[in-house]
């Protein structure tokens, strides 16, 4: 009595989704989520602070947090496709899902085709349910931006001012996914932006101290490979600083901005201060503490309570 043939589990959907998931790590979206909620909720909060239309609003923010998942996706595998030769030189990077073949690059090219689709029909959806075309029309041009970020380091130690750039576009599309108009009347978004850039600008600086070697001997550009890990450092400090300024701008221009958010600033300043003596201390030893945690807490508490102070 012969057995049946083992199911083969590389063509299974569902085995393919999760190691996309695991690979691009979802859970980091928190880095940029919470500053797009903010700003959601800092365009919807107009000069009375009254929030109107909870339902409507509510269906805006649930269709904000799917784009945004839908658009890192697409980002994240772009990154992974378009780098999966240099990961595979890369002992820390080898184990990834392309380079390792765990996943295919046909199954990638799907992924991120599905994340596209999906991303645009969001888009859509603000159009359709809430007549602002802004997001579709804005969309395809945001999608390839922050998909471009891995061919930056090619040519250039600025990459980490670009991937800044990719995450700094979330809260100003979020505002424009709830009212466009908020752009022109509320310096507190752009400066918002500002933070965003220069936030992780820095800790992207910070991560890059891992790989300063293998990025010299593949010729590959970074602020630590090219200017030394003191250099980058002290870059990475200076990025940080002017975020701070642009939270504090922020706290000054907008009226609506209050002890809440200065408590979230200091709060923020605290955490930065720690983020860069844990470097200098252990170098890159403690680099899970120094980058993952240290900055999801950052986003997390910054946008609480930023949106607390609207609201209270």
């Amino acid at each position: 009595m012969s057995l049946a043939p083992p199911i083969e589990l590389k063509s299974s959907p569902l085995r393919t989704a999760r190691v996309i998931a695991g690979d691009i790590k979802i859970a980091h979206s928190v880095f940029a989520l919470p500053f797009a909620l903010l700003a959601a909720f800092m365009a919807a909060v107009g000069e009375s602070q009254a929030l109107v239309a909870w339902k409507r609003f509510g269906q805006q923010l649930a269709l904000i947090v799917l784009a945004m998942v839908f658009a890192r996706t697409t980002a994240m595998l772009a990154n992974r496709l378009l780098d999966r030769q240099i990961d595979a030189a890369n002992p820390r990077t080898a184990n990834r899902a392309l380079p390792s073949e765990r996943l295919s690059v046909t199954s990638a090219l799907g992924g991120i085709a599905t994340a596209v689709a999906c991303f645009l029909l969001v888009c859509a959806l603000f159009g359709w349910l809430f007549e602002n075309w802004w997001p579709l029309v804005l969309g395809p041009a945001v999608l390839a931006w922050i998909s471009a970020y891995p061919l930056l380091k090619r040519f250039t130690a600025m990459c980490h001012l670009y991937l800044g750039s990719s995450l700094a576009i979330s809260p100003l599309a979020a505002a424009i996914a709830i009212d466009p108009a908020s752009l022109g009347n509320q310096p507190s978004l752009w400066l918002l932006s500002a933070m965003v850039l220069c936030w992780v600008a820095g800790f992207d600086i910070i991560y890059a101290l891992q790989d300063v070697e293998i990025d010299r001997a593949q010729g590959l550009h970074s602020i630590p490979s090219r200017l030394g890990l003191q250099h980058a450092r002290w870059i990475s400090r200076g990025l940080h600083a002017l975020a701070l300024a642009s939270l504090v701008a922020s706290l000054l221009v907008d009226p609506r901005l209050g002890a809440l958010f200065g408590l979230g600033v200091l709060v923020v300043a605290a955490l930065l201060i720690y983020e860069h003596a844990t470097v200098a201390r252990w170098g890159t030893t403690k680099i899970a503490l120094a980058f993952f945690t240290l900055n999801g807490m950052i986003s997390c508490v910054l946008g609480a309570l930023g949106v607390a102070d609207l609201l209270v």
